[in-house]
């Protein structure tokens, strides 16, 4: 079987791609990094790749809001490309600024038929500043996404947003979300319990940290799971008995055994 290749799309202000490269390469995929010019043009397509991650950072600048440009640059240039690759069963991944840009294409996390405008935003955190902390995440057991499928009970992974608190329009939709097994990650306290700030940095409705299209292929999240792939990446692995594999290599596992399958 063909080893399965990663697209770690980048532009101007992505600032995690390398970091997240080396997850996908470590998990066993064949990663490259391909600004999103080279796909516009038509000189890297989505059709080779099975797994699309999008990447942190400050994509132009969080001009206008977080992640927006970005979001209208990849509708207008290679839309139909990347709903192309969500029919036929591709893997996306978008991790803060990459969660924000498929929230504002609208890809995540209704269907793009259900409503006109986007019922879902990633809005400033209720803290009103940037949030960079470690932080305890719960998987919904109930949950059709791929990346967490037997994931531990609590992991631990680090956040740096100023626009990471989840709200949908109504409580309606925030059952919808629920019925279909959307909500993938909550953040909780260490002991698994409902958390109050700081350990939910942003005040995101219901504690939603993470979620899915409806296929469970498509994710989003903000916290930084390329950012805790060994021991050494967490701040207290000189104090704990921490396990040699850091949390985030969940998600690039999962994905891998996905594409290989």
């Amino acid at each position: 079987m063909a080893q399965p290749k990663a697209l770690i799309l980048r532009t101007a202000g992505s600032n995690c791609d390398v970091e997240s490269a080396h997850a996908a390469e470590k998990a066993g995929f064949a990663a490259e990094r391909v600004h999103v010019n080279r796909i516009a043009s038509g000189e890297v397509g989505l059709d080779g790749f099975s797994f699309l991650f999008i990447p942190g950072g400050f994509s132009y600048g969080d001009d206008v809001a977080a992640g927006k440009i970005m979001a209208l640059e990849l509708n207008r240039r290679f839309g139909d490309a990347l709903r192309r690759f969500e029919d036929r069963g591709g893997l996306a991944l978008g991790v803060c600024n990459g969660f924000q840009v498929l929230i504002k294409t609208g890809i995540l996390p209704f269907p793009a038929s259900s409503a006109a405008g986007n019922r879902a935003t990633l809005a400033f955190n209720d803290s009103g500043k940037f949030e960079d902390r470690w932080v305890h995440l719960a998987a919904e057991p109930d949950s059709v996404c791929v990346f967490t499928r037997s994931m531990r009970p609590v992991i631990e992974l680090p956040v740096a947003h100023g626009e990471g608190k989840f709200i949908v329009k109504d409580s309606a939709d925030m059952d919808e979300l629920e019925s279909y097994g959307q909500i993938v990650l909550r953040y909780v306290t260490r002991s698994g319990g409902e958390p109050s700030y700081p350990a939910d940095p942003n005040g995101s409705m219901n504690h939603v940290a993470g979620v899915c299209n409806r296929k469970g292929t498509i994710m989003g999240l903000m916290p930084h799971p390329e950012r805790f792939l060994h021991r050494t990446n967490h701040p207290r692995w000189t104090r704990e008995n921490l396990p040699g594999e850091g949390d985030g290599m969940f998600f690039f596992k999962n994905a891998f055994e996905y594409c290989n399958s």
